[in-house]
């Protein structure tokens, strides 16, 4: 590929190649990893080698400074680890285990960034593999697809920087697609994430969160939000409880050249791993996309939990959506931290305990806007859910209500939402002023005549008034096409007589 960049079509197309491949032969919660785990392994053996061939210029046959230099990298290819030397041995019976040790080298010489993020992937995995044999048919195969001379990840080969990182994304939605219900645990569609990361708006400088952040998808949103005002100036943190989604999440922020975002591995409620202080860290930003209505998410716990982040009161077991939103607002900060996360609708109107917590927010002057979205858009639940904003520091207690259940492109299998839409859900909140069946801004008195109850259509009116039906006109019509039809029929029996059928 002399002088050519590759672009983002035709990453995808090698990738869903790749993808088919292990398609019905491995089980689909397994072979995303696989196949993610391959690309971000060529990835670093065409960085590296575009790095050594780049110093090796500049040295010319000094193998020692070459050395010397090539320590000092972003990553280090240990010698025999890289994605040509692994596939100049595909024809080997141990073809997996070679994969395997290569992987161990890598996490081994790049222990600050990289440990444990290859723990979970078994490329001589019979169980999910097949026995030997197959196996090594489909790692053969999948190393030849990844081998296609125009799979060139290259800084110098790859036009735009973003094509790469985006890729990898694109691959994530290709398995969401047919995860069913567990691929909520690792994906927030890019619109949603890019329609919080204009409401959240993160400015330069802001330290953005993600408690659930899965693959991290919605956390790279809010860090190119801040890059498209100018500045490189900002910090990412996120913790995920699946260890393997954990680790997508790592290599996509490398991915997407985002080295300083620091992951955490656990499980957010009962142990939160982003602590300073001897307390929970603060954030300017908090997103997420939590599991809806999570059941056992450790209510035991929740009473005596040493960073008080339960005080408003303790949600029922069998639905953790309150114990998130409690969590990311008791992590913001105080001057003007924002948080944007996505809740099913019972959020907003179930009473008992949810209703108590959901009441001292909305006292506190914490909750600023809620936004219903359209049904289907998330992959492994149909049902619609709705956007909450929480602010601090707020200049009245008004909330703003959009109901953007309407607001969405139909598409064969799930709902989207364009950026037509994200542009009017996103200028109508900024806005703040009534729209017509769209947008409603309640006062405190009238939540709290609705005994804060934030079903959206208590304030949204989206009825619209059927057309009066005119009697006589109808009628008329009906003795019309009467007509028509004993005109049709005589003109059938006139044929069939013709023909010599019976009438």
């Amino acid at each position: 590929m002399t002088g050519e960049t590759i672009n983002h079509e035709e990453i995808n197309a090698i990738l869903l190649k790749a993808w088919d491949a292990f398609r019905g032969a491995v089980d689909e919660a397994e072979y995303k990893n696989y196949i993610l785990v391959m690309l971000f392994i060529k990835y670093l053996s065409d960085v590296w080698q575009d790095r050594y061939e780049e110093i090796k210029k500049k040295f010319g046959g000094d193998e020692e400074r070459i050395r010397r230099r090539m320590e000092r990298e972003r990553f280090r290819l240990p010698d025999g680890c890289s994605f040509q030397e692994i596939y100049s041995q595909r024809n080997r019976d141990n073809l997996g285990e070679i994969i395997n040790i290569a992987l161990e080298n890598i996490e081994e010489a790049n222990k600050a960034k990289l440990e444990g993020v290859f723990r979970n992937i078994d490329y001589n995995s019979e169980a999910n593999l097949g026995k030997t044999k197959e196996r090594n048919v489909r790692l053969k195969n999948l190393l030849d697809d990844f081998n296609d001379r125009r799979l060139d990840l290259r800084p110098s080969r790859v036009g735009n920087p973003d094509v790469i990182g985006n890729a990898y994304e694109y691959l994530i939605g290709k398995f969401a697609a047919g995860a069913g219900k567990k691929a909520r645990e690792f994906y927030t569609p890019p619109e949603v994430s890019e329609l919080i990361s204009e409401l959240v708006d993160p400015q330069p400088g802001e330290r953005i969160c993600d408690p659930a952040c899965g693959s991290g998808s919605l956390l790279i949103k809010c860090g190119n939000r801040v890059v498209q005002k100018g500045s490189a100036d900002f910090a990412l943190y996120g913790q995920e409880n699946t260890e393997a989604t954990w680790a997508l999440a790592k290599m996509n922020m490398f991915l997407h050249a985002m080295d300083n975002a620091r992951i955490e591995w656990g499980d957010t409620i009962r142990n939160p791993r982003l602590i300073e202080d001897d307390t929970t860290m603060k954030f300017e930003v908090v997103v997420a996309n939590p599991p809806f209505s999570l059941d056992k998410w450790g209510q035991e716990k929740a009473e005596a939990d040493p960073y008080n982040r339960f005080y408003r009161g303790i949600p029922p077991k069998s639905k953790g959506d309150y114990a998130f939103i409690s969590h990311m607002v008791e992590t913001i900060t105080h001057d003007n931290g924002r948080v944007g996360v996505v809740v099913p609708h019972g959020v907003l109107f179930r009473a008992a305990s949810e209703g108590k917590i959901r009441q001292k927010l909305i006292e506190e002057n914490l909750l600023d806007g809620i936004i219903g979205l359209p049904a289907n858009l998330f992959f492994g639940t149909g049902i619609p859910a709705a956007i909450i904003i929480f602010k601090r520091n707020r200049p009245d207690k008004s909330i703003f209500f959009i109901d953007a259940s309407k607001e969405y492109s139909s598409g064969k299998n799930q709902n989207a939402l364009g950026q037509e839409q994200i542009r009017r859900i996103a200028d109508t909140y900024r806005t703040r002023k009534n729209v017509d069946k769209y947008a409603y801004l309640a006062s405190f008195d009238e939540i709290r005549e609705n005994e804060f109850n934030l079903n959206i259509p208590r304030y949204v009116d989206t009825f619209e008034e059927e057309e009066e039906i005119d009697i006589g006109e109808v009628q008329k019509e009906i003795k019309h096409l009467e007509e028509e039809i004993s005109t049709v029929g005589h003109e059938i029996n006139s044929y069939l007589e013709e023909l010599g059928g019976e009438t």
